[in-house]
């Protein structure tokens, strides 16, 4: 498995394409906004994109959906059903945090209609892209649809806005619940192994084990309140 890390907006979301280095197909994790550098990697690499996947449907995960497609109109693009309100909702969400219309464009937040999705994740699904294999884990309290995708043999997992290092998700946003949040972070995240390196939407890579016994919102240390990002 290869993988490029692109941190992407004034929210430094890390978008990724993950490569199987066998057959050179790609998927594209959570493009965030309009990059150039994004095709410009596929194409310089030889990469068949296979698909856009989305771990949920913030802006700040799916605002360049639309541009990607358009480079490689071929492409699949899913997102679980409980997040299509955000996504199709693309427009307004800046208006909804509080931006006001006359800053969207010089904030890059002036989005075009998505595209139309592919499908929908389905829970326990398994995903394959070339040789890998994705298994597709429901994690909603960041949001109501968000997934999580784990490669059981490569022991990487694509948490989103799930986990990060030292921290959890939002959970003051429309659609979050902290205590939900919790639950699907140890049910599907910490169950599946303390050498599963975590591949966060936003900060440095760390690992299940390292988040098990360290960070405060999962040892109990910090039990009330927020994460930290979008």
């Amino acid at each position: 498995m290869l993988i490029k890390t692109f941190p992407l907006t004034s929210f430094q979301q890390n978008t990724r394409i993950v490569v199987c280095e066998e057959t050179k197909k790609a998927i594209c994790i959570d493009p965030a906004t309009k990059s150039d550098a994004l095709a410009k990697f596929i194409n310089d690499n030889g990469l068949e994109l296979q698909a856009i996947t989305l771990t949920h449907g913030h802006l700040d995960h799916v605002g360049g959906t639309l541009d990607l497609q358009r480079s490689f109109p071929q492409v699949e693009i899913i997102l679980h059903k409980d997040d299509e309100d955000l996504y199709y909702g693309l427009q307004q969400q800046p208006l909804r945090m509080g931006i006001p219309s006359f800053a969207l464009k010089q904030l890059g937040f002036d989005y075009e209609n998505p595209p139309k999705l592919t499908r929908n994740w389905q829970d326990g699904e398994v995903y394959e892209v070339g040789t890998l294999k994705f298994k597709v884990l429901h994690c909603p309290g960041h949001t109501r649809g968000h997934v999580v995708l784990a490669e059981e043999v490569e022991r990487k997992v694509f948490v989103g806005d799930c986990l990060f290092e030292g921290g959890i998700g939002r959970t003051d946003l429309p659609g979050g619940d902290y205590e939900q949040l919790i639950d699907s972070i140890n049910r599907n995240i910490l169950t599946l192994g303390d050498d599963f390196i975590v591949y966060s939407g936003h900060g440095r890579e760390t690992t299940v084990g390292h988040e098990k016994a360290t960070n405060p919102y999962l040892t109990g240390v910090y039990q009330i309140g927020r994460g930290r990002f979008l």
